[in-house]
């Protein structure tokens, strides 16, 4: 019986980042992980996206038709209700808002019955937030949320749980800014029926995917420094020069004419276009499935306040047999030896992994498949969440 009742929850996924950026593949892929997890664990399971309207009704109907695509790829047609936002607001009102894909009386049935709201980065707002019944703060970025938090009521107040992806919140070392809740962590989720381990690639290639510059802005001694890939990448540009057998690609936004493209090419890196290498879900796994491994550099305040942060693009990667070189944040600690990652802190470590990565590849992705499988699966991770 009382799994029955389990079974009747509804279970809303909230997020209000995946359809208004219709070119990035990776972008709508975090979500949808969490989407294909609660599918396997049987949840009756609603995918509750936010979308604003702009001042070009054309660009957003290409996002309203871009996300409903991508979501019947996947097996989810009938499985999401988009709110449409006639004007942009921190106020999310039920009655200002179109619903898209579920009506608006089958939303409201459903709110009336046992339900629970997974609020991916504080995406649903009030007063709609509070005609959820359970109410999960689910966090992936723990230093931007943990930072604003103390600066502003970000759902502190209005939600049951508390979840972030910062596994080293509680770590002696982290410096994040102190919080009074009481934060549960969880791992990056990736769904590892969707993503499965793919042969070894012709190239010898080790990438990433993401944004060159960030827009964020974060308090640090008092200043607000540059916390982008751009300065992050810096002590290891010269790591084509010292591995030349190996190809270092990034798959970031750097328009054509910025002058950034032509300084790391002329480093020896290899630069793409994500909007196209990346630019749906399918496209983004076929993308890192053609790399060897990943190699990151981490935004400096992570690794500087020692969050714990890890990407849900690095489970990915770990899911396609891919293993991943990154900087430490502070999660090294909560992640076994052997489960495909390589934690670095300079261009020297970075070397010895790389060259690691080429000669013994078969091994290392085996691990990263089995560390993807063993901690990072999306329906075990969700089981803790929901205390299933």
């Amino acid at each position: 019986m009382f799994l029955l009742l389990l079974l009747r929850v509804t279970i809303f996924l909230g997020c209000g980042f995946a359809a208004k950026y219709r070119e990035g593949g990776g972008n709508l892929s975090v979500p949808l992980q969490w989407m294909l997890g609660l599918r396997r664990l049987k949840r009756d399971a609603i995918w509750l996206e936010l979308l604003p309207a702009t001042n070009d009704p054309r660009a957003d109907h290409l996002n309203i038709d871009n996300f409903q695509r991508r979501l019947r790829e996947h097996g989810l047609g009938g499985r999401y209700c988009l709110l449409f936002q006639k004007s942009a607001s921190d106020v999310h009102d039920l009655n200002e808002m179109r619903c898209i894909g579920m009506s608006k009386r089958e939303l409201l049935d459903r709110l009336d019955g046992p339900n629970a709201l997974l609020n991916l980065s504080y995406s649903i707002h009030p007063p709609l937030l509070l005609q959820f019944e359970r109410r999960i703060f689910c966090d992936l970025d723990p230093s931007e949320i943990f930072y604003w938090m103390t600066k502003m009521e970000m759902g502190q107040s209005q939600h049951h749980e508390f979840w972030t992806i910062g596994l080293n919140v509680h770590g002696h070392d982290c410096r994040l800014p102190k919080s009074s809740l009481c934060w549960k962590t969880f791992y990056p989720l990736v769904d590892t029926q969707l993503v499965r381990r793919q042969p070894r690639p012709r190239l010898p290639k080790f990438t990433t995917i993401g944004q060159w510059y960030w827009g964020g802005s974060v308090e640090v001694n008092g200043t607000f420094p540059d916390l982008s890939k751009k300065i992050a990448f810096e002590p290891y540009l010269d790591l084509p020069k010292r591995i030349p057998e190996a190809r270092f690609e990034l798959a970031m936004n750097i328009k054509a004419e910025d002058s950034e493209k032509a300084r790391l090419r002329g480093r020896g890196w290899h630069i793409v276009d994500p909007h196209r290498v990346a630019r749906t879900p399918s496209a983004y796994r076929r993308y890192m499935a053609g790399a060897l491994a990943e190699f990151t550099a981490i935004k400096g305040v992570d690794v500087a306040w020692r969050t714990g942060w890890l990407s849900d693009r690095a489970a990915a990667f770990l899911a396609l047999g891919r293993p991943v070189i990154t900087e430490d944040t502070g999660a090294e600690k909560y992640i076994p030896w052997g489960s495909g990652f390589r934690f670095v802190r300079d261009a020297r470590e970075a070397e010895t992994a790389v060259k690691e990565v080429l000669w013994d590849w078969a091994r290392l992705s085996k691990e990263a498949r089995n560390g993807a499988v063993e901690i990072f699966d999306s329906a075990e991770n969700l089981r803790r969440i929901l205390a299933l």
